[in-house]
């Protein structure tokens, strides 16, 4: 009961996962141990609640089926993370492309709705900035997302995306600079 409490170290948990007959407790506790946080990250790129189940729950079948291939050349949640981070890309890319509303339409346009409300709640502004996100090229949302909202530091973030820091911190100001005109128009 205890060892359910108590964080795992990705060895013990790589251990349970390399033996058949503890494979599938070794992957429950694995999804403890890092379901939401997961879910959280997914969230905040993905906007709603049923959409991020729907991309996370991708994420842990991928990893169900891919786990035997981790070659531990970085820590077991980042590995999980870069995948869930590639679905919520994936997921957010499809949703792109089928959408058949216009924002800019003047009937039902996000972005009409926005001006129309003078007193911006919350819930809106929230809208708003996820909207402004979306328009962002994939690298630059997915740089924000991970600095401002995870509050990840820039050499953290190198290493997760394989990418030097100088080109981060760029991708980041460009990312800010749009949305802040976004947010302002």
């Amino acid at each position: 009961m205890q060892a359910t409490l108590t964080a795992l170290t990705d060895r013990e948990i790589l251990n349970l996962l390399a033996e058949p007959r503890s494979f599938e407790r070794g992957f429950r506790l694995m999804m403890q141990q890092y379901q939401e946080r997961i879910y959280w990250h997914v969230r905040r790129m993905v906007g709603n609640h049923e959409d991020t189940n729907d991309v996370v729950q991708n994420c842990f079948i991928k990893v169900y089926r891919s786990v035997h291939r981790f070659e531990e050349k970085s820590k077991l949640y980042t590995w999980i993370y870069r995948i869930a981070t590639n679905e919520a890309i994936t997921f957010i890319n499809r949703r792109q492309k089928r959408s058949v509303i216009d924002i800019d339409d003047e009937d039902t346009g996000l972005a009409n709705q926005l001006i129309a409300n003078q007193e911006l709640s919350a819930g809106i502004i929230d809208e708003k900035l996820r909207k402004a996100m979306m328009s962002l090229p994939e690298k630059q949302c997915l740089v924000f997302t991970l600095r401002y909202f995870e509050e990840m530091g820039y050499k953290e973030m190198s290493e997760q995306l394989g990418t030097s820091v100088g080109a981060l911190k760029a991708s980041y100001h460009h990312a800010v600079k749009k949305i802040e005109e976004a947010l302002r128009g």
